[in-house]
């Protein structure tokens, strides 16, 4: 009898290790959420007749970048975004519900797209982004910046905010070689050099600056070093017991924050402290990933339920990962 229990307790653990061999390695964070936005990105435009901020930009951006990262997208999960960012004298046309629609926006995050299509080499003619900067450009402010959703101080994933969407814009423009939109870079440059390090949305977008214009010692409006400084400390003091980081220094944790934390984090790495908090802000992403390999959507207020923002929040997160691994 007992020698009968030790076959059969052998058996049953013998079967569970067969079958945890036979489900394979765990997916990755990366490649779980990756794998949720092949299958949202086509469905907007597919089911909807339109294009959107939230699928065809910033999600899209995500699956571009997965791309140059060495992972394999069906042609199908980019076909219509490629069609839809790579004809910019269309995007006045696009249909949608015109009170939930900012076109400056919609400019603003196209044409990011856009260049991410470029640098994943998704497309290959720059002909384009040129269209893109001008129609941009068009809806500059006179103080320099694009002022995309102003009253929301800290921003949100699908309406950018101030700091964020002249960061996206200014980014656009400065891949363009037309001389009609030289004026729009030099004046988005004055005023993303004139942010202050007050949230982390504003921070994170000060070190993105900072870091795209290293390679550029002769520009004519040079960043503050000191701000520089004073905004990874800004993130040090402001990341949360969690790991995580919220809109401001005393905010619960968010994805949307802790993923543009990471970006703005992932080129200093060489600064003391800095690896220990990108690897806690990637265990905040992976702890709070759902199981159908999106995020939570990041509103402000904190806790709504949108899809928009929640496929903006999957993206910025995906981007984040992505750049940190």
């Amino acid at each position: 009898m007992v020698r009968a229990t030790i076959i059969l307790c052998l058996t049953v653990v013998l079967l569970a290790a067969c079958a945890n061999r036979s489900q394979g390695p765990q997916k990755s964070t990366e490649a779980r959420a990756i794998e949720f936005l092949q299958r949202e990105v086509p469905a907007w435009s597919r089911d909807n007749g339109c294009f959107s901020c939230h699928n065809n930009g910033d999600a899209a951006r995500a699956l571009f970048a997965a791309h140059r990262n060495g992972y394999q997208i069906p042609h199908t999960a980019l076909a219509d975004t490629i069609e839809w960012v790579t004809t910019p004298n269309r995007w006045n046309d696009n249909k949608g519900d015109p009170g939930f629609s900012d076109q400056r926006l919609a400019d603003v995050q196209f044409a990011a797209s856009l260049v991410a299509a470029l640098e994943s080499q998704r497309v290959k003619n720059n002909a384009a982004i040129n269209a893109a900067a001008i129609r941009v450009a068009s809806a500059q402010a006179d103080d320099g910046s694009w002022p995309i959703d102003a009253a929301n101080r800290a921003g949100s994933p699908a309406t950018y905010g101030v700091a964020l969407a002249t960061y996206m814009a200014w980014d656009s423009l400065r891949r363009a070689s037309s001389p009609e939109i030289s004026a729009a870079q030099q004046k988005a440059e004055q005023h993303l050099s004139a942010i202050m390090p007050d949230s982390v949305p504003n921070t994170a977008v000060l070190l993105l600056f900072h870091n795209s214009r290293t390679d550029n010692p002769n520009s004519r409006n040079p960043l503050n070093v000191d701000h520089r400084d004073v905004g990874l400390n800004f993130l040090r003091r402001a990341q949360t017991s969690d790991g995580g980081w919220g809109p401001y220094a005393d905010s619960p944790p968010e994805a949307f924050d802790t993923a543009l934390a990471l970006l703005a984090l992932a080129e200093f790495r060489n600064k003391d402290g800095v690896p220990e908090m990108i690897q806690r802000g990637r265990t905040y992403l992976t702890a709070t990933q759902f199981a159908d390999g999106s995020w939570p959507a990041t509103t402000r207020p904190s806790g709504g339920q949108s899809y928009a923002q929640q496929m903006s929040t999957t993206g910025w997160a995906t981007l984040a990962l992505l750049a940190t691994r």
